[in-house]
């Protein structure tokens, strides 16, 4: 019998353009870049130069921390550019791709057969370990770590967020045989939502298969976290996207490095919202070609509205990216009388707005405006009610912008990661940047720990 946890608290925010369920073909991608910023907490030291040719599944750079850790080429094809910021930080490693792509063969291995670090050198090998996170600190994990159980959460729930379900239909396998070599190293717990039906979710086997049902954020991993294995102080849990957990079956499978995904094309500015199979790190530009509407300013992002990454059509899709959205930018609307105005028809969370008056729409097309500055910290209990964990919230951020460590631990900054405080942020009648503010205090965190 399947575990079901009911959620009273979050927050459900319908957004105007989900994608629709079918795929569309997009245009063969010829560039890729594999971003170190899609891997939180890994110092990258690139291992190719321009001008090499790599297969599909070759390292690009490791860890260098951790030289072990290798993060695998999406493609076979010729290095074009390793791109430098500020102090010479790796930006991007980019790769012109071959026509006709190649992989490297790591050999087909049934992971039931393996012990754990047998299936933990052949993701090391392979350059997949480092799509592995970690909690506490929500970075990229290390081999070093014993965790005491894995977490993967088969619920997307964000705004416009891609629905996994319809991404797993003809990878039931692939994704099963990942369930079967992560549960080698520990014990695997798997999120699921009410709404999902594929047996491959309901009756997936090596794992411990848990329905949270409830609004957004039940899917979060660190929710799922907080209800069924709390972290505490010296330990480790790891959580691993479900996409991975198929890329990892493929490698079992097949020998071979593919890391292809079904992405969500969505928001209200996208020209008709669907499904493209695309491969980690691929051109944005090259995905969406011409489906983005140009009648007014728009916000790309590459992710969901609530935690995706502003970018542009020049950027690369990063490592766990399973959506690409455009919102209106909203710095073209004119409002007469600003603030004031009785807001008949705006999305509200309070009765600020008399469109509480008229009941919930079926869908919003909100902009990317904040609508508001940045204000002092009001304790208000706003953060509590979309935030369904044994924590408290608002004393939790107090804490981390006054640096108070102690008080950190006591609060369970252990437990979360940014994408926690995504609604809180979104609700925040502060505008406090909140997700920034914990990302900041979990890695001061980690630099003292260490």
């Amino acid at each position: 019998m399947v575990n079901v946890i009911k959620l009273r608290k979050g927050l459900d925010i319908n957004l105007k353009g989900a994608a629709d369920l079918k795929k569309v073909s997009v245009a063969p991608v010829s560039h890729y870049a594999l971003l170190p910023s899609g891997f939180v907490g890994v110092i990258p030291k690139v291992t190719v130069k321009v001008g090499d040719k790599v297969q599909a599944g070759e390292p690009l750079f490791v860890n260098k921390a951790y030289p072990e850790v290798r993060f695998a080429s999406p493609v076979s094809g010729t290095v074009t550019a390793v791109v430098r910021g500020e102090r010479r930080k790796v930006l991007a490693v980019e790769v012109e791709a071959d026509a006709e792509q190649t992989s490297h063969d790591y050999g087909c291995k049934d992971p039931s057969s393996l012990d754990a670090d047998g299936v933990k050198n052949a993701l090391l090998e392979a350059g997949l370990f480092g799509f592995i996170d970690q909690l506490p600190y929500a970075v990229s994990t290390t081999p070093n770590t014993k965790p005491k159980s894995i977490f993967v959460s088969a619920l997307r729930d964000k705004p416009l967020a891609a629905d996994f379900e319809f991404e797993l239909k003809g990878n039931e396998q692939d994704f099963q045989t990942g369930l079967t070599a992560l549960s080698r190293i520990a014990t695997v717990y798997l999120g699921i939502g009410p709404a999902q039906t594929s047996t491959a979710l309901t009756e997936a086997k090596d794992a411990e298969v848990t329905v949270f049902d409830g609004p957004c954020p039940a899917g979060n991993v660190g929710v799922q976290v907080n209800h069924l294995d709390p972290v505490n102080k010296g330990e480790v849990v790891w959580t691993v996207d479900p996409s991975v957990v198929i890329f990892i079956g493929r490698l079992f499978n097949t020998g071979r490095v593919d890391l292809t995904r079904t992405i969500a094309i969505a928001g209200s500015e996208m020209k008709s919202p669907a499904y493209a199979d695309v491969k980690v790190g691929a051109n944005i530009g090259e995905v969406l070609g011409d489906g983005v509407k140009s009648d007014r300013d728009v916000r790309l992002l590459d992710g969901n509205p609530l935690t995706g990454r502003k970018v542009s059509k020049a950027d690369y899709l990063s490592a766990h990216t399973s959506e690409i959205t455009a919102i209106p930018e909203g710095d073209d609307v004119n409002e007469f009388a600003g603030w004031i105005m009785p807001r008949l028809k705006e999305f509200s969370t309070s009765r600020s707005y008399f469109s509480w008056l008229f009941g919930k729409k079926k869908q919003y097309d909100l902009d990317a405006r904040i609508k508001g500055g940045e204000r002092h910290m009001i304790m208000s209990g706003e953060y509590d009610k979309v935030l369904p964990m044994d924590i408290y919230g608002e004393y939790l951020i107090k804490a981390l912008i006054t640096g108070d460590i102690d008080k950190q631990e006591q609060l369970g900054i252990y437990e979360v990661s940014p994408e926690d405080f995504a609604l809180p942020e979104f609700v925040d009648s502060s505008k406090l940047p909140l997700q920034q503010i914990v990302r900041k205090g979990l890695d001061i965190l980690r630099k003292e720990n260490a």
